[in-house]
């Protein structure tokens, strides 16, 4: 990396926090990487025959998912496996229809001789770990398999999956998610390869070694003795399993990843649920690393294990790390810092982004999928602006754990959504947007800024990467917005309440005056840029070219138009203002050099004068141009800019104030 001279002290800190987080999020891709390797060697797991079938307990915890619930049961009853050895318990802490429609559904069930149970609590203690925490007193045998409600699990898979238990230390067996939904849209391929490149790589990479998996709180069945001598369930973190599945491994059970035996599920389809999921697995995963690093670090276990337990517990720090470097990067380009790998040659600059992003990744597919890696490889394209635009309200969530703020455990809503033609917009559950759209607007907007800034620095190597981090919020917000409007009834379908008919028109105007307010804040960005930054970036190059000739006439013609591009007095340093970046000090500075040319112009070019002159003007040019670098990025942070800012965030929480207030109006409405 080449030495740079950076203009001032605020530059150089956030070079340095820049250059930091670069080589921090670096290190956490090479570690997939490094899991990518360990992955693909063949390590078999060994199954045994079954002597005698094993009595198992399957548990269902089960909140308010009347679409998908019944389905769920109705799979779990069609097991291929002995009624007198089978357990089941529906945990169902529901509110709304879906208790009766079980309630129901077991009492039938019961009749035709299965050992079945509507578990229902009093109230919702501890939210999915507390429902299993309770559930354990009655449970039966020495196995319990787990399922959320939107899995539907093959006749098959207690048969086959038991079998992996070979050895006396397995506690878990965990098998591979299958998605029963994954061409429904883009945002259903993003998540389903984001969940293959975590069951395929990270999952089997652990189980293939020594490394510490994790339990994904579904489609696993759970080895009795091995749950109790960990401690149970805890109700601590929103990750019950991941913290679970980390205190049985530091008592030295095994835990394996079975990749063959695929269970299906549903994919979230409405953007807000989807982050809603994401929010609850980043916020949890940093509560059981608050939680579980001081014993990991502790505990008679191999360093590389300790190393991995520390990634995958804190690899939710990234989001915050990419916000942070996507904020400093376009302070940068407009410091005229050189961020190219090798000075001078930004076509390096993109090879290496590439190399280590897009083309490792599309190699990593081509291993994974064989003959289907061309389509997965479009997927992954959804997925970079999915993963892009989800930053922020992982962000969130990160800062969320880090400050302690109450858990509430947040379900994912599923609307028994299979084929590409099912609708969704017509059925309970559907999620509104929150006000972290009103970041991912934001953030969206600066994107916007900093491409321009990019172009402009001639950085342009650089606008890709900023736009496609912009794409990526426009794309979450727009639909975490438009996926907040029902559907009108259709026949043989919920009809509409007047609720919902007025949220809808809350919801539209609220879309259109949000997507105005973008446009709105693009506009006067791109006008603000080039009435205040553009001129300082104009005035450089004169300067500089000031520097390389000695022709007077010449010289005299470019001291005026800099002279008429920069501000006539004001310093853009308001907090800590300092004589170098004084447009006032400038000014002076400009028409002392334009006298001495004046004086130098009627002296003979080969005079010791004309020499001293022409060396004065060109240092008092140097001079400038550094103290124009210094001025530079406090410009994007003039008082009139903070206050639009201000103005502008204050205007879209107003849009939130008012769509809160006529809901809680809308709800009265319906009632009455």
């Amino acid at each position: 990396m080449p030495v740079h001279v950076l203009p001032n002290t605020l530059t150089q800190f956030l070079w340095n926090v820049f250059i930091s987080i670069a080589m921090v999020i670096t290190l956490y891709t090479c570690n997939f990487y490094y899991l990518v390797v360990i992955s693909r060697h063949q390590k078999k797991n060994n199954s045994v025959e079954l002597k005698e079938i094993p009595t198992v307990t399957v548990q269902l915890p089960i909140y308010n998912e009347k679409y998908v619930a019944a389905r769920l049961v109705n799979a779990i009853c069609a097991l291929d496996y002995p009624k007198d050895k089978l357990c089941i318990q529906v945990l169902d802490d529901s509110t709304d229809d879906t208790y009766d429609l079980l309630e129901n559904l077991v009492s039938d069930y019961q009749k035709k001789g299965f050992d079945i149970h509507h578990i229902r609590r009093s109230g919702r203690k501890g939210y999915k770990a507390g429902a299993l925490l309770n559930a354990m007193k009655s449970a039966k045998g020495d196995f319990i398999t787990i399922f959320d409600a939107d899995f539907i699990p093959p006749t098959w898979f207690l048969k086959k999956a038991l079998t992996y238990f070979s050895k006396p230390n397995i506690g878990l067996v965990q098998c591979r998610w299958g998605h029963v939904n994954e061409s429904y849209s883009p945002l259903t391929k993003a998540q389903a390869l984001s969940l293959d490149f975590h069951f395929l790589i990270e999952q089997k990479a652990k189980s293939n070694s020594h490394l510490f998996m994790s339990f994904n709180g579904t489609a696993g069945i759970w080895r009795r003795q091995c749950i109790e001598d960990s401690g149970g369930w805890h109700t601590a973190t929103l990750v019950e399993d991941l913290d679970l599945s980390y205190r049985a491994q530091m008592k030295g059970w095994k835990c394996i990843f079975i990749p063959d035996i695929v269970v299906d599920a549903e994919l979230p389809v409405q953007m807000n649920s989807a982050k809603r999921q994401q929010f609850r697995w980043a916020k949890g995963s940093i509560q059981c690393a608050i939680k579980l690093l001081g014993d990991v670090t502790i505990k008679k276990i191999p360093v590389d294990t300790k190393i991995q337990a520390f990634v995958q517990l804190t690899r939710h720090i990234v989001h915050p790390l990419v916000l942070a470097q996507f904020l400093i990067l376009p302070i940068l380009l407009a410091s005229k810092i050189n961020l190219y790998i090798i000075s001078g040659l930004p076509a390096l600059t993109i090879i290496a982004y590439l190399a280590m992003g897009p083309v490792a990744y599309i190699m990593v597919i081509r291993g994974m999928y064989e003959k289907k890696w061309r389509s997965k490889t479009l997927s992954y394209l959804y997925l970079i602006i999915y993963s892009a635009g989800m930053s922020v309200n992982n962000t969130v969530a990160v800062f969320d754990a880090f400050f302690g703020r109450k858990n509430e455990f947040l379900r994912t809503p599923k609307f028994g959504i299979v084929k590409n033609d099912d609708d969704w917009r017509d059925k309970a559950y559907a999620l509104p947007f929150t006000k972290t759209t009103l970041l991912e607007i934001f953030f969206g907007v600066y994107g916007v800024v900093g491409i321009f800034i990019a172009v402009f620095s001639n950085n342009p190597v650089f606008a890709p990467i900023l736009g496609i981090q912009a794409i990526g919020f426009f794309y979450i917000a727009y639909l975490s917005i438009s996926h907040s409007t029902f559907k009108k009834g259709k026949s043989g379908r919920r009809v509409e309440t007047k609720a919902e008919k007025m949220a809808n028109n809350y919801y539209k105007a609220a879309l259109a005056g949000i997507i105005g307010l973008i446009v709105l804040g693009v506009v006067m960005a791109f006008e603000e840029y080039g009435s205040t930054i553009y001129p300082l970036d104009q005035s450089r190059g004169i300067l500089l070219r000031i520097q390389a000739t000695s022709d007077p006439q010449s010289i005299a013609n470019d001291l005026k138009m800099v002279q008429q591009l920069l501000p006539k007095s004001g310093n853009p340093v308001w907090i800590f203002p300092t004589q170098d970046t004084d447009f006032g000090m400038m000014q002076k500075d400009l028409a002392t050099m334009l006298s001495t040319v004046d004086k130098i112009s009627t002296t003979s070019p080969d005079s010791a004068a004309f020499h001293t002159g022409m060396l004065n003007v060109h240092y008092q040019s140097s001079t400038i141009v550094f103290n124009l670098l210094d001025a530079t990025p406090y410009m994007y942070a003039s008082v009139s800019n903070m206050l639009f800012g201000s103005i502008w965030v204050a205007v879209i929480i107003g849009i939130f104030a008012l769509l809160k207030k006529k809901k809680q109006s809308f709800e009265i409405v319906d009632e009455n």
